[in-house]
């Protein structure tokens, strides 16, 4: 398709880091001190030249063709900040990265607007999101790591990357993860970790190569669209233990590629036995790496965004 222009805030950078491997000119507003959505490129991504970054007061000069929302705020008050009347007229994506809060299928979703595309993460987050009269459409998630890191699985240890999960505490299992970590030798990697003996913040261009070698990946999230962890785990090769709640059970093979389950007590012996059998684990990352690159592979996401591109910059009613 052609080349677009296009204006995305910075709201998930692990997301943002995958999405710049479209090539379109980006464009990502920015202002002094970087406040939420305005960050910019970030420190920690190496995203390509492309990806630009634009005073927040000089985007309504910009000849844009898609504008992407990612919040309410964007939606709400951003737009109308920042944007010229004709730009907000322009094609327009909201993409919903999260489950719906607070309840689980009971929630309407923000934007209820047939001339916007909602664009969800999950089958599971399109399914339970009350969506109105929004026309919607699911683009799987994919990430774009390291590709000189490659899984080992020498540390006999098992590693949580998860950023402020003693903040959301419930949602995020950090009750999970110290139950776990009683029994089993476990690490934690991501903001704020290093306040209940995690390893605190890795750059993320340094973030693959750095947990490669920890025996699996612990994911005790209970409730969220589905962890970016998990994949960049099964794309090195990493076994995957988690919790069987949302999208999970339609991306852990339990047994071949991982093990779910809700029984925490299961999760703990099989993390026990994965411990004790360096081959089983290797034998399971190999088939949830097999999986990641079918299933969450760049070019399959960049062939789903490039369709939906297409669908609104050229007008055409998309039925969800």
């Amino acid at each position: 398709m052609r080349r677009l222009k296009i204006l995305i805030w910075h709201i998930h950078g692990s997301y943002l880091n995958a999405l710049a491997r479209i090539e379109h000119d980006w464009y990502l507003p920015v202002k002094p001190g970087r406040p939420e959505g305005y960050g910019g490129r970030g420190p920690t991504f190496d995203l390509p030249e492309y990806m630009r970054e634009v005073p927040a007061e000089e985007v309504r000069n910009l000849d844009l063709d898609l504008i992407i929302y990612q919040t309410p705020k964007n939606y709400y008050e951003d737009q109308y900040e920042i944007l010229s009347e004709k730009q907000r007229s322009l094609p327009k994506i909201y993409l919903e990265h999260n489950t719906p809060k607070p309840h689980a299928c009971d929630t309407r979703h923000p934007i209820d607007d047939p001339n916007v595309l909602l664009v969800h993460v999950t089958h599971y987050n399109r399914l339970m999101w009350d969506n109105g009269r929004t026309p919607t459409m699911v683009i799987e998630h994919s990430v774009a790591i390291d590709p000189e890191a490659r899984y080992s699985g020498h540390i006999e240890k098992g590693i949580t990357v998860i950023n402020g999960a003693q903040k959301r505490a419930r949602i995020a299992g950090y009750d999970l993860f110290l139950q776990a970590r009683e029994q089993i030798p476990l690490d934690a990697v991501g903001m704020q970790t290093e306040q209940f003996g995690g390893l605190g913040d890795i750059a993320y261009r340094d973030l693959h190569r750095h947990i490669s070698g920890y025996r699996f990946l612990f994911s005790p999230i209970r409730y969220t669209s589905l962890p970016l962890a998990v994949i960049e785990a099964m794309t090195l090769g990493m076994p995957v233990v988690a919790l069987a709640t949302t999208e999970l059970p339609m991306v852990i093979e339990n047994g071949e590629s991982g093990y779910i389950s809700c029984d925490v007590n299961a999760l703990i012996e099989h993390m026990q036995r994965l411990l004790a059998d360096p081959q089983e684990a290797r034998r399971l990352g190999a088939r949830a790496q097999a999986i990641a690159r079918e299933r969450f592979g760049l070019e399959r996401f960049k062939r789903d965004w490039n369709a939906a591109f297409a669908q609104v910059t050229n007008m055409v009613k998309v039925y969800g």
